[in-house]
């Protein structure tokens, strides 16, 4: 059987993920529906395991994916964008963390390419020549990070969720030099927020919380692709640091009886019996 998918959505060829990805969210899809084969073989005409068969190959005709999509009532529009979606980098590889902070220059040109700068912009803002900057770029390319288009246009392959590795050499490399920095300020400006609160929580409280800093973290990626399309001068870089933990300072932790930590191991202990 023939893949027809790399000429399917015409409108969106440009967002067009692979076929793999393609059936494995339209399998979710179906599942979310709560459709199975059997369902689905009795609706499109065809046996169970001719459906089974058209998943686990992952192949399928044009004609046959529109009666699924009709039997099932899902739209193809939604189909595709989720599928883009899922077809983008969430986060990098160790190996390719290391390969982008060993180079500062190529790390530079990376998050510029992250914040939607062109090839013209990260060259006038940074001592980087444009060659470089273009060969920095195809190695991103390669990394599959960003697509390298015609003219040196730059097309993002990073989801709204991507993320450097927690505890990887990226995040290491802020811990080191970074955050010091960034905390070295007054947070008085117009634009500055600094609100440092310190709470005891139970653990469903806790867990209510952090879905939603998530869902803040993802809010700001949102935004940050809608304003991709202003003007550069319109725009200035912001910078914010979402974290939360448990935690007690460290001339807290000095002062701590120990024999109050002995008596909380033994009670954790006792809870996980």
């Amino acid at each position: 059987m023939v893949y027809h998918f790399p000429i399917l959505f015409f409108g969106f060829l440009k967002l067009m993920p692979k076929a793999s990805i393609l059936i494995d969210v339209l399998r979710r899809e179906l599942k979310n529906k709560r459709i199975t084969y059997h369902e689905l073989a009795k609706r499109i005409d065809v046996s169970e395991s001719s459906v089974k068969r058209m998943f686990s190959t992952k192949s399928m005709t044009l004609q046959r994916l529109d009666q699924i999509l009709d039997a099932a009532g899902i739209d193809m529009h939604d189909l595709t964008l989720r599928s883009y979606e899922e077809s983008l980098v969430d986060v990098l590889t160790y190996e390719q963390e290391e390969e982008l902070i060993s180079d500062r220059r190529k790390f530079i040109v990376a998050v510029s390419a992250m914040n939607f700068l062109t090839l013209e912009q990260i060259v006038d803002i940074y001592a980087i020549s444009e060659p470089d900057v273009i060969a920095y770029l195809v190695r991103l390319d390669h990394l599959g990070i960003l697509e390298l288009l015609p003219g040196n246009r730059i097309k993002l392959l990073i989801s709204r969720t991507f993320r450097w590795i927690p505890n990887g050499p990226i995040q290491k490399f802020h811990r080191r030099e970074s955050f010091a920095d960034y905390l070295d300020s007054t947070f008085g400006g117009p634009h500055d927020l600094m609100q440092f609160v310190s709470v005891m929580l139970s653990k469903q409280s806790s867990a209510t919380f952090l879905t939603r800093l998530k869902q803040l973290a993802r809010d700001i990626s949102d935004q940050h692709q809608l304003d991709s399309v202003l003007p550069f001068d319109e725009k200035h870089r912001m910078s914010f640091m979402l974290a939360a933990r448990p935690w007690i300072p460290n001339y807290f932790q000095a002062l701590i009886r120990p024999e109050y930590v002995a008596k909380y191991e033994e009670r954790r202990r006792n809870r996980k019996r």
